[in-house]
């Protein structure tokens, strides 16, 4: 169990926030007949979604972190999440540290592996198309339930 206690285990994930209430809500003015003509559906749950990223340790976690736009770049994974979560873990975890993220594009950004090299953080080796060995893929599963759940 020691040796996993330095590894950041990370990811994103995208979650929807419309409702999946499967109802169909119509919509006609006032004092206008119930003709097929004058009805419209309507979604009243709109909201689209959103991409967050976290990461989680055996001591710890990051805060979540919610992407402002939903396009996560090589540069905006660099500039939000390497040097604003995972450079303080490496710092307060030791050269111990160990990140593990996935084989996302992004993720494997020259400038990205140019700026691990340059902050002395390892990678985990993971093989590709394996999302299922990663134990933060438990937290989108709670946390995608969670949101599904209606109030």
């Amino acid at each position: 169990m020691d040796q996993w206690a330095t590894v950041l285990f990370t990811d994103e994930s995208r979650f929807s926030l419309n409702t999946d209430s499967r109802r169909t809500f119509i919509w006609r003015e006032p004092g206008t007949r119930y003709l097929p003509s004058n009805v419209r559906e309507i979604d009243h749950y709109g909201g689209g979604g959103l991409m967050v990223w976290a990461g989680i340790m055996l001591d710890g976690r990051t805060p979540l972190h919610v992407f402002e736009r939903d396009t996560v770049t090589g540069v905006r994974y660099r500039d939000e999440i390497l040097e604003h979560y995972v450079r303080l873990f490496r710092g307060a975890v030791g050269p111990e540290f160990i990140l593990m993220d996935d084989n996302a594009r992004p993720h494997r950004a020259l400038l990205v592996d140019e700026f691990l090299e340059s902050e002395d953080i390892r990678r985990m080796d993971w093989p590709a198309r394996s999302s299922d060995l990663n134990p933060i893929q438990h937290v989108w599963d709670a946390l995608g339930r969670t949101i599904a759940t209606p109030l």
